[in-house]
């Protein structure tokens, strides 16, 4: 796979199934060099196995949902340059017709029972911002002023004057005859306005609102509206009552991601337990709850499974949800509390599911694909389409996973990419972000287009790493930069001594967010490296404290509370024992990492005298090289290779 193939890389989104128990739409999205922005369409998929086809045209259309009656299909379409709005269209086929025309866009679309409303959310812009009047200029606008320490977030902005509440429209006949703009001069003339449905408001307040579910005819929602949510990690269900007031559905002592309602009005979701702080946050598993009588009932032990950022679906008494574990993610199902049956296997990521009376499908990622729909049956996969055939044809090679012994007896687990060829081949040692993150059995376009180019790849998941169970995720706290930077070592050292093609001699590292970090403290310690690339590092934990969008709280939970402690941990810190060259790659819009944390990284091994560069991409946030515009995803990669190419 090349820098250019990115186009092959299909998305493929968590699959609706139609009532009627025969086929499923999902959306299929990619990166378009030509469009320069990520398109994609609504895909049918019988559960025959008769073949996919797409049922829509639309720029980016995404988040399908049909109705429970089954007559109409939900979904958001984004046209260029615009954010998504709501549009339904007949389960059958059709012209599809929009529901909203929010300015700032629309998310989170869920149908009533009675298919009669959808519900949704929208970020309100205050008066006078985000082009709420015309002609005022962003540059324009009155001061913000600031109360409390969270107040932006990457990928948006400021975030305290754009508050995200909850709406409902009314679906329209989907067969009655359109409204038509009359021509100039015709009394009564129809405001274009008018032709898109007008939606009623369900919430207000300086709260942000997501995921609203209908449990009969009123509407729930996850949001922060406790006293203390400006100093805590915490997020509670809550339900309108008749008269447009929030209830609580459960005590605040609990970081709510994600609910569904069963048919019988039972409430199931995910959440986690941070503490009695409330910011306790360092490797906490997601597990699944019930509510019952007000309180949360758990159901699954976040010691030996991870619910976290995996989709809960009911389908009768049935509840399923995924569990990350090792690189993988398995659809599971729950029974009870603490009694639970795995449904699939093998390597694969279970992105996504949808479950009918008789079926049950699913969203994957594995080696060979990025993303297609697969049919469940017993613990086998039977696929249903073939949306990566594109991404193959790109000759995607397949990693040999490994587990190799670190120093201290601890088993580091990982994979080794080697490009074809007797070598021994220029390696290169890849670092993932998070830390609570991990690498996966998925098919890996940034170690396959660096094998294109001749280069091994070694990565692993060391201790702080998900999927491995908590333990392991909060073995570095308070001490960043010891256990898993020695891990990351003792797997390069094991590949290197297992493989004759990995050449010991021409070696690159390379790792972006607190890969960037575990990169930077690395070429500090260690002078085997003949180049390095740091991306949107974080790099300097004191300097995070009120730059970044988590530094009220992420340094504080990683590194310690005290002065001495952030800056024993700091990469910063070291910078003037750097000799490496190496390549600073930074966005400009990141919030996450701010681009000052790059700057002064960078200044610091140029004043020092090391062979520096950085590249510094506009109008990119902290996930460029996950979601932005395709053309920056090569102008990157090539850098990457470059750079690489230059040194080894």
């Amino acid at each position: 796979m090349r820098a250019a193939d990115i186009g092959a890389l299909r998305s493929v989104s968590r699959p609706t199934m139609h009532p009627d128990g025969t086929r499923v739409v999902v959306s299929v999205t990619r990166p378009d060099l030509e469009a320069d922005a990520t398109v994609g369409q609504l895909f049918n998929v019988p559960l025959d196995g008769s073949g996919s086809r797409r049922v829509t045209r639309g720029f980016r259309d995404t988040s399908p949902q049909f109705s429970p009656d089954g007559l109409a299909l939900a979904f958001l379409r984004s046209l260029p340059g615009s954010p998504p709005q709501l549009y339904i269209v007949a389960a059958g086929g059709g012209e599809p017709i929009q529901l909203t025309d929010q300015k700032l866009g629309v998310s989170d679309i869920r149908w009533s029972p009675d298919s009669k409303y959808v519900a949704y959310c929208a970020r309100v812009a205050e008066k006078g911002r985000y082009g709420s009047v015309d002609g005022l200029a962003a540059s324009a606008e009155p001061a913000r002023r600031i109360t409390g320490v969270r107040y932006k977030a990457n990928g948006l902005g400021y975030t305290n004057d754009r508050r995200s509440h909850v709406f409902s429209v009314v679906r329209p006949p989907l067969h009655s005859e359109p409204l038509y703009p009359h021509a100039p001069g015709v009394t009564g003339a129809v405001d274009p306005v008018a032709l898109v449905p007008s939606s009623t408001q369900l919430t207000d307040g300086d709260f942000d609102h997501s995921a609203p579910r209908f449990i009969g005819d009123k509407v729930a929602f996850i949001s922060a509206r406790h006293d203390t949510r400006g100093g805590d990690l915490l997020a509670q269900l809550w339900l309108l009552d008749g008269v447009g007031t929030a209830q609580p559905l459960v005590a605040p002592v609990l970081s709510i991601e994600d609910f569904e309602v069963s048919a019988a009005g039972e409430v199931y979701f995910i959440a986690q337990d941070m503490g009695e702080s409330g910011v306790d946050f360092v490797a906490r598993n997601g597990a699944v709850y019930r509510l019952v009588a007000g309180q949360a009932e758990r159901l699954t032990d976040p010691e030996t499974m991870d619910a976290t950022g995996t989709q809960l679906s009911l389908v009768g008494e049935r509840v399923f949800v995924g569990n990350r574990a090792r690189g993988r993610v398995q659809l599971v199902e729950v029974l009870g509390v603490d009694d639970v049956r795995t449904l699939t296997s093998g390597d694969i990521e279970v992105e996504g599911q949808a479950a009918s009376a008789n079926h049950l499908t699913v969203c994957y990622a594995s080696p060979q694909t990025s993303g297609d729909v697969a049919l469940v049956s017993g613990s086998e996969l039977t696929s249903l389409t073939d949306f990566s055939a594109a991404l193959r044809a790109t000759a995607i090679l397949t990693p040999t996973e490994q587990s190799i012994t670190g120093r201290d007896g601890y088993p580091i687990h990982g994979w080794v990419l080697t490009p074809p060829g007797e070598g021994p081949h220029p390696t290169l040692l890849m670092i993932h972000g998070g830390p609570y993150s991990s690498y996966s059995v998925r098919v890996l376009d940034e170690a396959q287009v660096c094998a294109d180019a001749g280069y091994a790849v070694v990565y692993c998941n060391p201790r702080g790493s998900a999927s491995y169970g908590q333990a392991h995720g909060r073995s570095i706290q308070g001490s960043m930069g010891l256990l898993d930077h020695n891990d990351v070592l003792d797997f390069l050292d094991g590949a290197l001594a297992r493989n004759p093609a990995l050449d010991s001699e021409r070696l690159g590292i390379l790792g972006g967010s607190y890969g960037g970090y575990l990169t930077a403290w690395t070429i500090a310690h260690d002078n085997r490296f003949g180049a390095a690339i740091v991306e949107r590092g974080y790099l300097d934990p004191s300097a995070f404290v009120g730059s970044s969008d988590i530094g009220w709280f992420f340094p504080q939970g990683y590194n310690g509370y005290s002065v001495e402690l952030l800056a024993a941990q700091s990469p910063q810190g070291v910078a003037h024992q750097v000799s490496t060259p190496t390549l600073v790659i930074h966005s400009e819009d990141d919030l996450r990492c701010p681009l000052s944390q790059a700057e002064t990284y960078y200044a610091s091994l140029k004043l020092g005298g090391v062979d520096a560069e950085m590249l510094i991409f506009p109008g990119e946030d902290h996930e460029l090289s996950r979601s932005g515009r395709p053309r920056h995803r090569v102008e990157r990669f090539d850098a990457i290779l470059e750079w690489f190419e230059r040194h080894l």
